[in-house]
C-alpha cells in the first residue's frame, strides 16, 4: 500500500509538473494580428481614399464625399438612360440590342486598359475563372436588357428593372442565407413602388407589356 501511495504521489507530481509546464508554455503563446495597412490590398493607399474619375475626394468631409458620389451616380445614369432611349427611338434600330451591348463593352474594355496604364498596377488579384463568370453574367444582363427594348418601350423596361431588387433579396435569403429586417424590406418595397409610380406618372406614356419582352427583361 505504501508503494502504491508512493507511485500515486509520483504520478501526481509528474502530472503536476506537466501541467505547470503546459501552463507556463501557454503563458508565452502570442497571437499577432496584422494591421489594417497589411491586410489591405497593395493598390489601396488608405482607407479614407475616395477616388472618383481620377480625383481624390479625401480632402472633403464625409457628407461632401457622399453628396458628390450620389450626384455622379444620378447624373451619369440619367445621361445613360436618356441616350439609350434616344438610340432605340431611331427607326430600325430595335433589333440591334446585342450590337449596342458589343459597342458598350468595347468602350468599357478601352477605359479599363486606360485606367491600367494610368495606375501602373497590372497585378491580378482575382482568379481568371471569376473574371470570366462575372463577365459572362454582366454581358448577358446588359445584352438581354438592351434586347428587351426591341419588344418593350423604355418606361415598361424601367418598371421591370425597378423591381429587380425584390428577387435579389429573395435570392439572398435562399442562396446566401441572409436575413433582412422589417426596415430593409420596407425600404426595398418603397423604392421599387416609388420608381414605378414615378415612371407611370407621365400620362402621355402607355406601357407596352409584350410577353416576349417581359421574359427577356
Amino acid at each position: 500500500e505504501e508503494q502504491k501511495e508512493e507511485n500515486n504521489s509520483t504520478e501526481c507530481s509528474e502530472l503536476g509538473i506537466m501541467d505547470l509546464k503546459f501552463t507556463s508554455s501557454r503563458k508565452y503563446i502570442s497571437i499577432s494580428v496584422p494591421s489594417k495597412s497589411q491586410t489591405m490590398s497593395p493598390h489601396i493607399k488608405s482607407v479614407d481614399d475616395v477616388v472618383v474619375l481620377g480625383m481624390n475626394l479625401s480632402k472633403f468631409n464625409k457628407p461632401t464625399q457622399f453628396f458628390i458620389c450620389v450626384s455622379g451616380v444620378f447624373m451619369f445614369y440619367l445621361i445613360y438612360g436618356y441616350l439609350q432611349e434616344l438610340i432605340f427611338s431611331v427607326e430600325g434600330f430595335k433589333p440591334f440590342g446585342w450590337y449596342l451591348t458589343l459597342v458598350q463593352f468595347g468602350f468599357y474594355s478601352v477605359f479599363g486598359l486606360i485606367e491600367l496604364q494610368l495606375i501602373q498596377d497590372k497585378r491580378r488579384r482575382i482568379p481568371g475563372k471569376t473574371y470570366m463568370i462575372i463577365a459572362f453574367l454582366t454581358v448577358g444582363t446588359m445584352g438581354l436588357s438592351n434586347t428587351s427594348l426591341g419588344y418593350l418601350n423604355y418606361p415598361t423596361q424601367v418598371i421591370f428593372k425597378c423591381c429587380k431588387l425584390i428577387p435579389v433579396m429573395i435570392g439572398g435569403v435562399f442562396i446566401q442565407g441572409k436575413r433582412y429586417n422589417i426596415a430593409d424590406v420596407s425600404a426595398a418595397l418603397c423604392m421599387s413602388l416609388g420608381l414605378i409610380w414615378f415612371t407611370l406618372a407621365d400620362s402621355t406614356v402607355a406601357p407596352n407589356f409584350n410577353l416576349t419582352g417581359k421574359v427577356i427583361i
